[in-house]
């Protein structure tokens, strides 16, 4: 192939590319970016293989801008995706029911003070922790 034909090609596949990830919904995002970590590690390999069998000095150069670049590629993508699911999952953390069973101001602790009240808010005790009046 000529390098107009090439260059015709990137372009095309650069553009597939783009209509395809625009496409996809905000749920599908992580499993995208987990797939596309996975093609550059793919990469990364092809990178190294070059570079150990590469004849010519100018060759050894190239492949080893490759495999620095795929390296930072797929350190990228790991990161992207960390961050992600950190955002993900602190909606799931903030849904969560506090734990049961701590001692709080108006329950039962240690020194007796069991149906106390609060401080401040008018209740001067006599019932079961926690009940209203």
């Amino acid at each position: 192939m000529g390098p107009v034909a090439l260059l015709t090609v990137v372009v095309l596949a650069v553009f597939v590319g783009f209509e395809v990830v625009s496409k996809v919904t905000s749920k599908l995002h992580t499993p995208l970016m987990s797939g596309a970590n996975a093609i550059h590690g793919i990469i990364l390999v092809g990178a190294i293989i070059v570079a150990g069998q590469a004849s010519d000095p100018w060759v050894l150069g190239i492949a080893l801008l490759a495999v620095v670049l795929a390296t930072v590629n797929l350190v990228g993508g790991f990161v992207v995706t960390d961050r992600m699911l950190e955002m993900f999952g602190a909606h799931k953390r903030a849904r969560t029911p506090a734990p049961t069973g701590t001692a709080t101001a108006g329950t039962a602790t240690a020194g007796g003070t069991a149906g106390a009240g609060h401080p401040g808010d008018g209740s001067a005790g006599g019932g079961v922790a926690g009940e209203g009046r």
